[in-house]
C-alpha cells in the first residue's frame, strides 16, 4: 500500500511477534468485518539496545523502510524520540511524560503544523494498580490521544495470550506513519 493509501486508514491492528533477541510488530488494515486485513508496515526493536531505535518497513520482507523512531538521548526518564519518513526526514515526535506517568502513563505527541496530542492511559484505576503490583502487568491498557475532549486516536490493547493493540483514528490530519510508531511504542516502551 502506498503513503496515500495508507493515510486514509482509521483503523488498524498492531499484533506483536517475541523473539529471542528482538520484538517484531506486524501492523494490518482493518477489513470491513473487523479482520486483519492487508500488512501496511512492520517494526522491529533491538532488545537492551544501548539507545532505543525502532525501524518501519512496509511489510515482513524489509525491502522498502517506511520509516522510524529514535531515541534522541541514551537514557533519560522523559525520553523523547524523533519520528522520521524512509529518508530520515522528520515527520513528528512523542515523548513520555515522566511526572504524570508515574500514576498514570501519559504521553505527548507532536506533529509539524498541528497542536500537540496528549495521550493518556484511559483507567486510571488500571493504571495505578498496574504500578504497584507486577502480578497483574498483564491487565490491559488503553490510550486516548486527543487535545482537550476531541480525540485524535486511540490505541487499545485486545484481550488475548500475546499483545495486540487495536487502533482507531479520528484526526484525518495525523501522519500515520506517526501513529504506528506511537503504537508500537507504547508497548515497547511501556515498562520504562
Amino acid at each position: 500500500m502506498d503513503i496515500s493509501g495508507l493515510q486514509q486508514q482509521t483503523r488498524l491492528i498492531v499484533r506483536q511477534k517475541i523473539t529471542m533477541m528482538v520484538n517484531r510488530y506486524v501492523v494490518h488494515v482493518v477489513q470491513a468485518d473487523g479482520s486483519p486485513g492487508e500488512v501496511v508496515a512492520f517494526a522491529e526493536q533491538k532488545r537492551m539496545a544501548f539507545k532505543e531505535q525502532v525501524t518501519l518497513y512496509t511489510d515482513e520482507s524489509r525491502q522498502q523502510v517506511l520509516g522510524g523512531f529514535k531515541a534522541r538521548n541514551v537514557l533519560d526518564l522523559a525520553g523523547e524520540y524523533d519520528v522520521t519518513d524512509h529518508d530520515g526526514r522528520p515527520i513528528g515526535l512523542f515523548r513520555k511524560d515522566f511526572g504524570k506517568s508515574l500514576l498514570r502513563s501519559t504521553w505527548h505527541l507532536r506533529q509539524p503544523g498541528l497542536p500537540t496530542y496528549t495521550g493518556s492511559e484511559r483507567n486510571a484505576a488500571v493504571a495505578v494498580v498496574r504500578r504497584f503490583s507486577d502480578s497483574l502487568s498483564w491487565l490491559p491498557y488503553h490510550f486516548d490521544f486527543s487535545v482537550g475532549a476531541s480525540i485524535a486516536f486511540s490505541v487499545e490493547r485486545i484481550w488475548g495470550p500475546r499483545d495486540q493493540y487495536a487502533v482507531t483514528i479520528g484526526d484525518p490530519r495525523l501522519d500515520r506513519r506517526l501513529i504506528i510508531a506511537m503504537a508500537v511504542a507504547l508497548d515497547a516502551l511501556q515498562s520504562r
